[in-house]
């Protein structure tokens, strides 16, 4: 067949992997200059490796993604540190990956410390999911561990995430899949998530696929013979079979024939946008820890403070110390609109108030990057808002983050989803 897709981030990248390798046609449209989606790096001249533009990293049991790098032959580029991913609470800092460091958290009591240890085994031990999109994770969790774990430490991490807008209307499924596949190990790429997604691309396009940056798709319109039309600026082009790997506001943007009943589902879905500021800094801002939760109510313009070069060696990065101070927002937040030196201005106070001896002067260069499709909301019962993979339109499927649940957004997920919706499309051939 000959298949379109739009988008060249990692779920479009891997279902034209996946068709090409099959001995389809396939055409991949991506509106920026790169590809990689939210997984894309940039580069500065110093360094050896680009760095991605929003902090990642996969699971020791991230079983798609790894299974993908090997099958392009890349297993030794993949590699397993164990950084110290931590919490910030009450002006210090503590350690919070490891079964003998959520004993040591001293702000809750002993008893709670283990109510918690026991609650954390158990939802990493369950796979019954579907029972626990019935309650809300507020709900289920203050009841689980008590008020005071919640108050301290599960609650405020909720409100960080989806803000006191949505965080009592997330479902507990959500929070038991953050928790379930979680590993101390933290896998990265050699050159970063953007040297993956470029490896994945070039394989694309040596199984003869044609990948064409820049060209933006601005409608999808039903043919007359079945097909399906793409106007970009570059031309008008059709296809057997179009994916769109865009956000659910998208897809009703481009696709104005959508079913009434698929385009009202789009519509009822939310999500969080992010905000994320990068310092390249002269020295070091926290010593050791690699990614600091801090929760909400600690009096920080930010929810997350993470040292890539405390995870990754800054010899890759020129000497770089590099930080992210990231946060998830409403999409209409007025952050959206700052300029990087106006969001430095505004987080300047948390900078010093993880480290006190933090100046201006330390900073090398910075850059500030924006999605306002980021971070998807689950409410109760979740699964049957989930549309599927089909459209309703002939030939046109829809393959995005909010269609991964109840796995959290991420890059082994959407390698899973474009396996899954290149399978459908190849059915769909058939017959």
């Amino acid at each position: 067949m000959d298949i379109g897709i739009i988008g060249a981030g990692i779920t479009g990248l891997t279902a034209a992997y996946d068709l090409t390798k099959r001995g389809h046609a396939v055409t991949v449209y991506e509106a920026r200059p790169y590809v990689g989606g939210l997984a894309a790096g940039f580069r500065d001249e110093r360094w050896e490796w680009p760095l991605d533009r929003f902090y990642h990293h996969w699971f020791a049991s991230d079983d798609d993604v790894i299974r993908l790098i090997e099958e392009l032959g890349a297993r030794d580029r993949l590699f397993f540190p164990r950084p110290t991913t931590s919490i910030y609470y009450g002006g210090h800092i503590y350690p919070f990956d490891s079964p003998l460091r959520v004993l040591r958290f001293t702000p809750i009591s002993l008893l709670d410390r283990f109510r918690v240890g026991l609650v954390t085994l158990y939802l990493r031990l369950t796979r019954n999911w579907p029972a626990l999109e019935e309650v809300t994770a507020a709900e289920w969790t203050r009841r689980a561990v008590g008020e005071r774990a919640y108050e301290v430490l599960w609650k405020p991490l909720l409100v960080s995430k989806f803000g006191e807008e949505h965080y009592q209307d997330v479902n507990m499924a959500w929070f038991w899949a953050r928790l379930h596949k979680r590993t101390p190990r933290l896998g990265y790429f050699v050159g970063g998530f953007q040297g993956f997604a470029d490896l994945l691309a070039a394989r694309v396009q040596a199984q003869g696929g044609d990948v064409r940056l820049e060209t933006a798709v601005r409608v999808v319109q039903p043919a007359a013979d079945g097909r399906l039309r793409l106007e970009t600026a570059a031309g008008t082009f059709e296809h057997e079979r179009v994916i769109a790997t865009c956000s659910p506001q998208e897809m009703r943007r481009l696709v104005p024939d959508l079913p009434s009943g698929y385009a009202a589902q789009l519509g009822r879905l939310q999500s969080m946008g992010a905000v994320v500021l990068i310092l390249a800094l002269e020295r070091s801002l926290v010593s050791r820890h690699y990614w600091i939760n801090i929760p909400a109510g600690e009096g920080f313009p930010f929810m997350g403070l993470v040292e890539h070069t405390n995870y990754i060696s800054s010899e890759h990065y020129g000497g770089d110390h590099l930080v992210y101070c990231g946060d998830y927002l409403l999409p209409d937040h007025p952050y959206f609109g700052y300029t990087k030196e106006q969001l430095l201005e505004a987080y300047l106070p948390g900078l010093v108030k993880i480290n006190p001896d933090f100046r201006l002067e330390w900073v090398r260069a910075s850059w500030m990057f924006t999605e306002k499709y980021a971070q998807p909301v689950p409410g109760l019962n979740h699964s049957r808002n989930v549309p599927p993979l089909a459209t309703g339109v002939p030939g046109l499927y829809l393959a995005c983050m909010s269609q991964v649940y109840p796995w959290d957004r991420g890059s082994n997920y959407a390698v899973k989803l474009g396996r899954r919706v290149a399978m459908l499309v190849g059915e769909s051939g058939k017959g």
